[in-house]
């Protein structure tokens, strides 16, 4: 582990600890009666352990969000790729998304539930309502982004349409594509929580109503609160380390010899 590693790891604990600290203090001088102390909020997490719940509500959230993100992937990139493209279809299609993307996805519940009635599909259609809009804007501007003279270079060397994108639009665009991507993943994780709330009786999202309605078990709903960070922080370290292996295979491909 290198030394500026070293740094940021040990600024990052140091900086977590003050925060708990600091929690603990605040509600220990303010006798807060309802605000768990962090020592019962680890205890709350070791109870969901133990009564084999918690595995259960963080795979149930994470099956979902797989499955709305990717199927906003398989949507939304095509249809973005398509819109940055050709001019035609981004004038004609593009208010469309526009006028779509600010509605929130906590709209989309009770439609959801008229369609798919309450379960996973309802709250995997959420996440791919709320995700698929920003991701799809995210790919247009990724390809309108390009410079023309990569297009123009790929056009002189005669690439067909197909190989031109592949070799010259999508190896440009995709750092942009990849931050875009990161940033839609959070998204899917913030909305499969609030959907969990409504429309399903697992996940964290559940939890947290559940605890909250089970006896004001606060200890367990700032527990719910803890683990929906630390996954999300997990999910965006993943991601990010994914898209740092991506750019490298390109940037090794690319200096390869012809």
């Amino acid at each position: 582990m290198s030394n500026q590693l070293r740094w940021r790891v040990g600024a990052s604990c140091v900086g977590l600890v003050l925060f708990v600290l600091l929690w603990d203090l605040a509600l220990y001088v303010s006798g807060a009666p309802l605000l768990p102390r962090p020592w019962q909020v680890g205890l709350g997490l070791l109870e969901l352990l133990r009564r084999g719940v918690l595995f259960k509500h963080l795979i149930a959230s994470l099956f979902r969000v797989t499955w709305g993100f990717l199927l906003a992937v398989a949507v939304a990139l095509p249809l973005g790729f398509v819109l940055g493209w050709s001019l035609h279809a981004g004038r004609a299609l593009g208010p469309f998304v526009q006028l779509v993307r600010p509605i929130s996805p906590l709209a989309w519940i009770p439609l959801a539930i008229l369609w798919f009635g309450l379960g996973d599909t309802s709250a995997v259609f959420i996440i791919f309502i709320a995700s698929a809009p920003p991701l799809t804007l995210a790919a247009m501007n990724a390809v309108r982004n390009v410079p023309a003279v990569y297009v123009r270079a790929g056009q002189n060397f005669g690439l067909d349409t197909r190989r031109l994108f592949l070799r010259v639009l999508l190896p440009a665009a995709l750092p942009e594509l990849l931050s875009g991507m990161r940033l839609t993943l959070g998204i899917s994780w913030l909305v499969v929580v609030a959907a969990e709330m409504i429309a399903v009786n697992s996940g964290l999202g559940y939890l947290i109503v559940d605890s909250r309605n089970a006896g004001n078990r606060y200890d367990l709903v700032v527990a719910g609160m803890v683990l929906i960070g630390l996954t999300g922080l997990a999910l965006d370290r993943a991601m990010a380390r994914v898209a740092r292996s991506l750019m490298h295979r390109q940037d090794v491909v690319g200096e390869e010899p012809g």
